[in-house]
């Protein structure tokens, strides 16, 4: 289900050419910890196997894709180069650094096999919000949100094989935290993540609409994960989905609508905004309304540490914190009110950001996502969100949201409170199940 593959297939077929699959595992990548490359590479050997069973040559090359990937072409003879897409600053400069370094008669492709509407389709612009940008996507729906063709058994073998993959020695390659242990309810890869959305179509999709605001009901696909590695495309989840549109109106079309209305728009601003993760990046209303309570006196203030430690006096909040790092994953609604709440207890809107990024990044499977930095809710906040988590540009910078009523620290930024949760499902039934345990 990867229409870059898909299309290097084609080109391959077309050509009567072998097809090669390459992946750069780069040493450190943001705040990713060995959570997350287990989990990355674990689904990649299934990806291994099955090019193996399709007669493809999988490569695992160690290194930044500029220093192993335009020898490799030029070794093997390779007569095209497909890549896939995504619209952060880093992957960016990497598809960037491999252009300039590829020999001049090898074409190069970049294909958007991430979103459904190709990023660049959808919109030439940074949309203001998912009003803007909701008929856009909709109307190019019919064209994109088709059946992937299959990806056929390749009738061309290369002329010598890949070379086996030693996959315990790429952990010896990589220089990142392993204190961050992996979890125990989400398995790496495909089927796994298959199974996970079979799950969700079978038992909380019917709930989907009327419980996924609670954090105790279990509502949410959980696909994130999965989504976030590529080990299930968000294409596929939506095509499964929508089939049981008749039994389930509302859940799918709230499903549709935040897998890929607001997926797609987080997308759209960190393409088209180069500060997606920066105070920079936030609509003047909202770098001013923060600008003039930056010296407000706030009711605490805590350390990265005690945050990350899940030390503080709101036991709701250390609750959440404890649970994305204990499961790699905070429930969506919690992630808006984590975040608010940053901003309300470090000394300025940059140290908010800068803490809640790091957090998200090092302890969420699906860290280091344009979901994490801007992803949105629907129904105007009040919609919690399963596939996009809350971004932390969302809940400290205001983007895609518009300003409220003034209050001390967050000026017209959306605000959040523990009596508010309170309101909405059982706080008390949330804190007892993550309750510090020393």
């Amino acid at each position: 289900d990867n229409w870059a593959f898909l299309y290097a297939q084609r080109l391959a077929l077309k050509q009567e050419l072998p097809l090669h699959v390459c992946f750069c595992l780069v040493p450190k990548f943001l705040e990713a910890t060995i959570r997350h490359y287990r989990f990355m590479l674990r689904g990649l050997q299934e990806v291994a196997e099955e090019c193996a069973e399709l007669n493809i040559s999988f490569h695992l090359l160690l290194g930044y894709a500029k220093d192993v990937l335009p020898m490799f072409v030029t070794e093997r003879g390779v007569g095209g180069l497909v890549t896939d897409f995504s619209p952060l600053r880093l992957p960016r400069q990497w598809v960037e650094d491999v252009r300039e370094r590829l020999p001049e008669d090898v074409p190069f492709a970049q294909v958007d096999a991430h979103n459904i509407v190709p990023c660049w389709v959808a919109s030439p612009k940074q949309e203001y919000s998912a009003r803007t940008i909701r008929g856009k996507i909709h109307a190019q729906l019919p064209e994109f949100l088709t059946e992937f063709p299959p990806v056929v058994r390749h009738p061309h073998p290369p002329s010598c094989p890949a070379e086996p993959i030693a996959w315990e020695a790429c952990y010896s390659s990589l220089q990142v935290d392993h204190t961050v242990k992996e979890v125990e309810w989400a398995t790496p890869g495909t089927a796994a993540g298959m199974a996970v959305l079979k799950s969700f179509i079978a038992e909380r999709l019917k709930s989907f609409s009327t419980h996924r605001n609670d954090p105790n009901k279990a509502a949410l696909s959980n696909l994130s994960p999965w989504l976030h590695f590529g080990q299930v495309s968000t294409q596929r989840a939506i095509l499964e989905v929508q089939k049981h549109r008749r039994n389930y109106k509302d859940s799918v079309d709230a499903f549709v609508e935040e897998a890929v209305v607001r997926r797609e728009l987080a997308e759209n601003f960190c393409y088209y905004n180069e500060n997606y993760d920066s105070v920079q990046g936030a609509y003047d209303w909202a770098q001013t309304t923060l600008k003039l309570h930056t010296k407000d006196k706030r009711p605490y203030l805590y350390s990265l540490q005690e945050l990350e430690q899940g030390t503080t006096h709101d036991p709701l909040w250390n609750a959440a914190q404890l649970q994305m790092v204990q499961e790699g994953k905070m429930h969506g609604f919690l992630r808006m009110y984590w975040a608010k709440k940053i901003l309300e207890w470090t000394r300025s809107p940059e140290e908010a950001l800068q803490f809640a990024i790091y957090l998200n990044d090092r302890y969420e499977l699906d860290g280091r996502d344009p979901n994490g930095y801007v992803g949105k809710l629907q129904d105007g906040g009040t919609g919690l969100v399963s596939l996009c988590p809350a971004g932390c540009l969302w809940s400290i910078c205001g983007i895609h949201d518009q300003g409220w009523a003034e209050r001390p620290v967050f000026g017209k930024i959306r605000y959040m409170n523990y009596a508010g949760c309170k309101r909405k499902f059982d706080v008390e039934q949330f804190e007892r199940r993550y309750a510090p345990t020393h």
